[in-house]
């Protein structure tokens, strides 16, 4: 008994050095100035969370420090999403590297920016003041916010055509970075929202160029609209529309695709339906129509200048049609699933994507 209790011990023991090992080949593996990019994002909202709680300046409202922590949290999320995909084996990785690169250090650049101007207790977006640090902040920040689109979108193209892991997973790749682009453009949009006088944390008076809140054009003026209340946590408008939310939507489509990638292969040993790859990944292709179908009404209903929270019976009635279309899909999905045996092989398991092979190009990292 002794013995076998010891050899159950030493199994689990080298279960867990072998998931250990698994995890660490894999975090070597990917897109270094990413990955670096990645783990300072993640201490700036460390330090942002410990700020806003010793240091009460405001801004519209808000600690100075929550838009550092959104904006290091967003980074963080998306630079280690990109730094796994970039690590899988694909065609143009040379070129994806560099792209990777010219990512990450214009993310340090501009999320750098947001953080010294919380620091000095002004705005980043569309900041009109003219003093030096302003004033050189706002040419860098200008510049690497198409840096940032612009890589984004090429490595958009240079993957769209790829099938770089199992099908499911690839799909929800192609369509998470569809999502991303979309977002990222959206983004480009709070800039024709009109003018706006606001107040610095130390109660200047500061004219920022545009804004987030879209609101009826006839009845704007230079009011402090962005200073108006908003949602818990997000701050996103309640009195008109908000365009942060369809931007917020698009950039973390591929994190909630990819997400459901992993819920579908954790039931797909408990549900025979799912077991099929192709099955799966048409569950995906749904899921990809619903978000995008959602990132359409909610970047329809911020334009109208309707407040996310709400909703008039245009809105509901696009959520209603947009809910039924998804269910009956999915449904269309296991009636198909049910009715026709897969004769290709199976995959069941819940991390559904091969470790990837040494980058090519590693050295050069």
């Amino acid at each position: 008994m002794p013995t076998t209790h010891s050899a159950a011990l030493d199994s689990r023991s080298s279960a867990r050095h072998r998931r250990s090992s698994v995890v660490a080949e894999a975090a070597a593996r990917l897109h270094r100035p990413l990955k670096w990019m990645t783990l300072t994002m993640t201490g700036l909202v460390v330090f942002s969370l410990v700020a806003m709680v010793v240091d009460d300046r405001m801004l519209l409202g808000e600690s100075v420090w929550l838009k550092p922590m959104k904006f290091g949290l967003a980074f963080a999320l998306y630079g280690l999403t990109l730094a796994w995909l970039l690590s899988l084996p694909h065609k143009g990785s040379r070129a994806t590297w560099w792209l990777g690169t010219v990512f990450a250090v214009t993310g340090f650049l501009d999320v750098g920016f947001i953080a010294m101007q919380a620091a000095r207790g002004t705005f980043s977006h569309f900041n009109n003041e003219t003093d030096a640090w302003n004033e050189i902040g706002q040419q860098v920040f200008q510049s690497g916010v198409p840096g940032l689109f612009l890589a984004n979108l090429i490595i958009v193209l240079i993957l769209s055509w790829q099938r770089l892991v199992d099908r499911p997973t690839a799909r929800a790749i192609h369509a998470g970075l569809f999502l991303a682009v979309v977002g990222m453009m959206l983004g480009y949009l709070m800039g024709f929202t009109g003018k706006q006088l606001v107040r610095d944390a130390d109660g200047k008076v500061v004219e920022l160029v545009a804004g987030h809140t879209v609101i009826d054009p006839a009845s704007r003026d230079l009011s402090p609209r962005d200073a108006a209340p908003g949602l818990p946590i997000t701050h996103w408008s309640t009195i008109g529309g908000d365009l942060r939310v369809p931007h917020f939507i698009g950039l973390h489509g591929i994190q909630v695709l990819l997400l459901a990638v992993v819920v579908l292969a954790w039931l797909a040993p408990r549900y025979p339906w799912l077991r099929a790859d192709r099955t799966r990944a048409a569950v995906i292709g749904v899921l990809a129509l619903g978000y995008t179908g959602l990132l359409a009404i909610t970047f329809t209903q911020a334009m109208r200048a309707q407040s996310l929270i709400h909703p008039d019976p245009t809105t509901l009635t696009a959520f209603a049609g947009l809910t039924t279309g998804v269910l009956a899909l999915l449904g269309l999905v296991y009636w198909q699933a049910r009715a026709t045996p897969d004769p290709e092989p199976t995959t069941t398991d819940p991390t559904p994507t091969p470790l990837p092979t040494p980058n090519p190009i590693r050295g050069r990292q």
